[in-house]
């Protein structure tokens, strides 16, 4: 019999697994699957188990938010054997779920876990950490995990929008240089992305509608320190109109990126806290990972 190693975050998203588990555990037992479970008790949980798991298993499900899903492709890319993995979103935004179209409700994610397809989708590194579809500095970053998760649970994307619009008084800026083969910049700026996704922050097609997630490249975004509240107001309106302001941001796609900083600077991986360093290396690793998909 096929074995399946389920791993599930049970604060995640209103604690809605707690409902739905037996009817998820049913599926996955329809499907074939001798099921093994396992729910989180701390961070980084999930990268431990995950990296020690052992070599029998076909198949690995996680449930949980971005987070969740970031802590279970680190686990699996320290491996040497990887195993697919299947998503079943739990969070407030899952982004990356909302990218590769698994949808939100458990039981048809679930379905799609064990009798998709396996899809190879890159997968990126900062420095020695893997993240799976983001990693950015600057304004707005932080908004994922400073908001509490209480918060998160009662006000879902609203709680997300109140703690970011607390930034807009005291945006920080930062001096950097930015090297890769497409292109190289110097000098200030209040935000910096470097994704593989469709959506951003729970908002589709910020950075285009074109992304691909199996074709070796990150989409790349900054934006530069605005002088005045005029040109802060005509960023946050380009912004809101998915627009590229060339006047203050700079969008290319590139497989490898070398940031250089004046000071350190605090990254979001995955809308989790990845860390204060003055030098990154962000490398794009095509077709690393598979995951399973609707296709």
């Amino acid at each position: 019999m096929k074995k399946l190693y389920f791993i599930y975050n049970p604060h995640s998203g209103r604690e809605q697994i707690r409902n739905k588990l037996s009817d998820i555990l049913q599926i996955f037992s329809r499907a074939g699957y001798e099921v093994t479970v396992y729910p989180t008790r701390e961070c980084k949980d999930a990268t431990e188990k995950i990296e020690e798991l052992s070599e029998d298993y076909d198949l690995v499900v996680c449930s949980g938010g971005d987070g969740t899903m970031d802590e279970v492709v680190e686990g699996m890319m320290r491996r040497e054997q990887k195993i697919p993995i299947g998503y079943i979103p739990s969070g407030t935004i899952n982004d990356f779920a909302r990218s590769l179209k698994i949808p939100r409700d458990m039981k048809k994610a679930a379905q799609i876990a064990v009798c998709g397809k396996n899809f190879a989708c890159d997968m990126g590194t900062f420095n020695k950490q893997h993240f799976v579809y983001i990693a950015a500095f600057g304004i707005f970053t932080d908004v994922a995990y400073s908001t509490k998760q209480n918060m998160k649970n009662v006000l879902g994307h609203m709680a997300y929008l109140l703690e970011g619009v607390k930034r807009l008084t005291n945006i920080p800026s930062y001096h950097m240089k930015f090297s890769s083969k497409e292109m190289t910049e110097e000098g200030d700026f209040i935000f910096g992305m470097v994704t593989n996704s469709r959506s951003v922050g729970g908002f589709k097609s910020i950075i285009g509608r074109k992304v691909q997630f199996d074709d070796g490249v990150f989409e790349i975004t900054f934006i530069r320190t605005p002088k005045n509240p005029v040109e802060l107001q005509e960023i946050l309106g380009a912004i809101i109109l998915k627009e590229i302001d060339s006047k203050y941001m700079y969008s290319f796609r590139t497989s490898k990126l070398l940031i250089e900083a004046d000071t350190k600077v605090p990254w979001t991986l995955d809308g989790e806290f990845g860390g204060d360093c003055s030098s990154a290396l962000i490398e794009n690793h095509q077709k690393a990972l598979e995951i399973k998909v609707n296709l």
